[in-house]
């Protein structure tokens, strides 16, 4: 089948996904995804698609012309959608965009990540489609209305992080395909690692690790043969909200003083002289890997980055609508997989912190105590296996020849789900 994928234009991640998921199909299949995306072209740069498989649609704003606003309040508004300006030129030529695009490229099924709006628009239009649950509170009418449209639903993340308000037929109708891979980086050892943020930093960070090795040397008995570093502590940030982590710097640095602490990502200008390093990098893999610890907020991309590497994680979630970043901050903390900033802070002040050894035997495992619990993650990157969910759900996709016999022999059965017929 020929998959048509609509990807909204609100930060990049949603068109990242698209190109995760194109990424697992076979070369050979890879030409019959087409995205379906406003987002500016030198805003995300596909890897694995080509322009060609791109329908740049027309931007859905508001304009002065409008003979109703987006949100035009209590009896004006329909139920089943979040925004829908009336008499928009622009959101009328894209709405033909779409469907020509899925009629001229014989789209088969549309995957909507997201929008109840466009999602309206396939089921009116007897488009099948199937449609991405992000995490957060999603029980409004326009949400629920886009999830009972779609054949199915799908979820980008582990089962595991579901929130625990979720109602039963929504998580049975959810297909979870865990995160989806980054495309593969080539891997730094620890020591190379290191040594790229000596040549990085300023002299006087550098003093940090000199001052480390020095305790370490001095010893009688080292912790064992290899010097001992600065615990390093990378604080990862996107350009949606990075003030608000970029604020918990002075109260860092004056926590703990000796920490090599790295800002990857944007960061206002009076708060560079708490950090050693600030910059940005095209690949955060080795800075997760290699970290004692890593600050960050809850976006789905960065966290399927981070969530199969053992290095303990500290949650600052984004204020984002449905609370995303908020109920995904909660699974990981209750997972026992991360800590919240509260947490952390009073680890530091009870000494648990320091007494973690930034030693980096890289082949053993990690304790991150949170509470009562403790949970041991191995330290080595999330290797996607031939069977994984979501490579066996898009070529199942692909390869079917026909959207029924897909929904009724490969989803439903999935599902555990027969439509009242």
């Amino acid at each position: 089948m020929r998959i048509g994928y609509y990807a909204h234009h609100h930060g990049s991640g949603h068109c990242r996904q698209a190109d995760k998921l194109a990424a697992l199909l076979p070369v050979e299949l890879q030409s019959q995804l087409t995205v379906f995306t406003n987002l500016a072209a030198d805003a995300y740069t596909f890897t694995t698609i080509t322009e060609s498989q791109i329908v740049r649609l027309n931007a859905e704003d508001e304009r002065p012309d409008d003979v109703l606003p987006g949100r035009a309040g209590q009896y004006w508004q329909p139920n089943s959608m979040h925004y829908s300006p009336v008499g928009n030129s622009d959101i009328q030529t894209r709405s033909w965009q779409i469907l020509d695009g899925i009629k001229q490229r014989q789209i088969d099924i549309m995957i909507i990540d997201v929008s109840a709006e466009v999602a309206m628009l396939c089921r009116a239009a007897s488009v099948p489609y199937l449609y991405v649950r992000l995490a957060g509170i999603r029980d409004d009418s326009a949400h629920v209305s886009a999830f009972t449209g779609a054949l199915g639903l799908l979820a980008p993340y582990p089962q595991a992080l579901e929130a625990l308000m979720t109602p039963d037929w929504m998580r049975q109708k959810t297909l979870y395909l865990d995160f989806l891979p980054a495309a593969n980086s080539k891997p730094l050892t620890y020591e190379v690692f290191i040594q790229l943020l000596r040549t990085s930093t300023s002299n006087t960070a550098n003093e940090r690790f000199d001052n480390a090795e020095q305790i370490t040397s001095s010893k009688v008995t080292p912790i064992n043969e290899d010097k001992r570093q600065p615990m390093i502590i990378t604080v990862i940030k996107g350009y949606g909200g990075h003030e608000t982590i970029d604020a918990k710097f002075p109260e860092l640095r004056n926590a703990l003083p000796d920490a090599f602490i790295i800002s990857l990502g944007p960061i206002s200008d009076d708060m560079r002289e708490f950090v050693d390093l600030a910059t940005q990098v095209d690949d955060v893999t080795p800075f997760i890997a290699h970290s004692d610890w890593l600050l960050m907020a809850c976006g789905l991309n960065g966290i399927a980055q981070a969530y199969d590497y053992a290095t303990p994680l500290v949650v600052l979630p984004d204020h984002r609508p449905h609370q995303e970043q908020e109920v995904m901050a909660e699974a990981l903390i209750a997972q026992g997989r991360a800590l919240s900033w509260e947490q952390f802070m009073g680890q530091i002040v009870e000494g648990h912190i320091q007494n973690l050894s930034p030693t980096h035997d890289n082949n053993d495992s990690l304790n991150i105590e949170n509470g009562n619990k403790n949970t041991i993650l191995t330290n080595s990157a999330y290797s996607l296996t031939q069977d994984s969910m979501a490579k066996i759900f898009i070529i199942s996709v692909a390869t079917y020849p026909l959207a029924k016999s897909w929904f009724q022999e490969w989803l439903l059965p999935q599902l555990g789900l027969s439509p009242e017929i």
